[in-house]
């Protein structure tokens, strides 16, 4: 009987030990603090996104309006070739369309400058802003002794509790 209940208590101790060990995981993980933070939200909201926006436009706003001006100019120009096209001569029509063309041509070329100008600067400013987004996380996880902060991607839920989104905001704002 001796071996037959040391045997039992031998396996039961091993048993729980082992039931223990796995339960220790979950036990470890309840106390770690986790947080979320909603990047889009921070780009929207942060001072120094809205500040990157009006460097941006104050950048680019010349440029921006003459390609409107001259785009302006391209459409009288095309206005004018439909209602007094049939009207000219062969030659003053041929003279208005190669004008109409090259200068449609040139118009292009500017406005893809300027988009791969403006593409170029933006993510220029958007990597400067991110790297203090993260630098702002990274301090406030030390703050608080954060062990783990997830953004909105793959993220299938997390609640209000461990959101620090607008924590991250005001820390920012702290920054300016």
């Amino acid at each position: 009987m001796k071996t037959v209940t040391g045997r039992f208590l031998r396996v039961s101790l091993w048993t729980g030990l082992l039931a223990g060990l796995m339960l220790l995981p979950g036990a470890l993980a309840a106390q770690q603090n986790i947080a979320f933070v909603t990047m889009n939200k921070i780009l929207e909201d942060s001072p120094q996104a809205a500040q990157a926006m009006k460097e941006l436009e104050r950048e680019f706003s010349p440029a921006d309006s003459q390609l409107v001006s001259e785009r302006e100019e391209l459409q009288k120009l095309r206005d004018r070739l439909e209602r007094e096209g049939e009207l000219m001569t062969i030659n003053q029509r041929a003279d208005l369309e190669r004008e109409f063309t090259a200068r449609s041509r040139e118009f292009r070329r500017a406005q893809e400058s300027f988009t791969e100008d403006l593409n170029v600067r933006r993510n220029e400013e958007l990597a400067k802003l991110q790297r203090l987004i993260n630098d702002a996380i990274i301090d406030l996880a030390r703050e608080r002794e954060i062990d783990l902060i997830l953004t909105e991607r793959n993220v299938l839920y997390s609640s209000d509790r461990i959101d620090i989104t607008d924590d991250i905001i005001a820390a920012m704002q702290r920054r300016r």
